[in-house]
């Protein structure tokens, strides 16, 4: 299979710029590779796909990493996990350092203990990254790759492993169907996600019924419009909040009739307060 390099787009003046070349590319040699950089705010990354496992997050800002089947956008400190060939486009909404950690497949067979389950590593998630695994990473992209001795190396990525396993995993994927007329439906809410959009003329919109509408959704993802809808809306809540926006705009853009609303589906979506996963505004 072949693997087309990484590009990135700047918007302030569409220049293109190689993103990750060959060099960055792990091996059996040094299984794990970190790159840590400061991107622009609006900075792209065309659609593409590699031969290793990634993981990205950014220190601040936001980052959205899109594929065929899903969206993932998440704050800081927040990684998504993208497994080798799917294919998919990212982009950082303010100007922030942007790590890309990248695996050889299969190494996490290598520190794993045998009650730890790795299939949920077959597709694409959302973790939070703790404090731990933010410094290993930073201190392994500045370490000089060529010089540092094995014994260090290893250390550094077995340490590196342990902690992606064992991080908790964090809701903040909004699904994406396949079938023309839920994609239709879906696409049309999130270009403008509020609470405040019709059901019944979305689906006229779609070119299907609302009950139809419903089915599909248990159908092609397993869910709910109303679970799905709380996805959506987290997901530009938090690209908002890249904006500047305070929780209280947020709400009222959103639909909401008030902040206290808006803060109860963070939570009960979450698990945290709004602040843990906005920074307090």
């Amino acid at each position: 299979m072949n693997y087309r390099t990484t590009t990135l787009i700047c918007n302030e003046d569409n220049r293109v710029f190689p993103l990750l070349g060959s060099e960055f590319a792990p091996s059996n040699a040094l299984p794990v590779r970190c790159v840590f950089r400061l991107h622009a705010a609006n900075t792209k990354v065309t659609c593409h796909r590699h031969a290793w496992d990634q993981m990205i997050f950014s220190d601040r800002g936001v980052v959205r990493v899109t594929t065929t089947r899903a969206t993932y956008t998440v704050p800081p400190w927040r990684a998504v996990w993208i497994p080798a060939g799917v294919s998919h486009s990212a982009a950082l909404l303010e100007t922030a350092h942007l790590c890309s950690l990248q695996l050889l497949p299969g190494c996490m067979e290598r520190v794993r203990e045998n009650c730890v389950d790795l299939s949920p590593w077959l597709g694409c998630r959302v973790i939070e990254v703790r404090p731990l695994l933010r410094e290993l990473v930073k201190a392994l992209a500045m370490e000089n790759i060529e010089d540092i001795s094995a014994r260090r190396y290893e250390s550094y990525c077995s340490l590196i492993l342990l902690e992606i396993i064992g991080a908790p995993a964090c809701p903040l994927m909004v699904p994406l169907p396949s079938e023309r007329r839920l994609r239709s439906f879906c696409d049309s809410f999130m270009k403008q996600p509020s609470l405040a959009r019709s059901l019944d003329e979305m689906a006229r919109e779609a070119g299907a019924s609302v009950s139809t509408i419903n089915r599909l959704f248990h159908t092609e993802l397993g869910s709910r419009f109303s679970v799905w809808r709380k996805q959506a809306l987290l997901a530009h809540a938090l690209a908002l909040s890249a904006q500047g926006m305070t929780l209280g705009e947020i709400s009222y853009r959103l639909g909401y009739g008030n902040q206290s609303a808006f803060s109860a589906m963070v939570r009960q979506v979450m698990g945290v307060s709004p602040s843990e996963v906005f920074g307090v505004r």
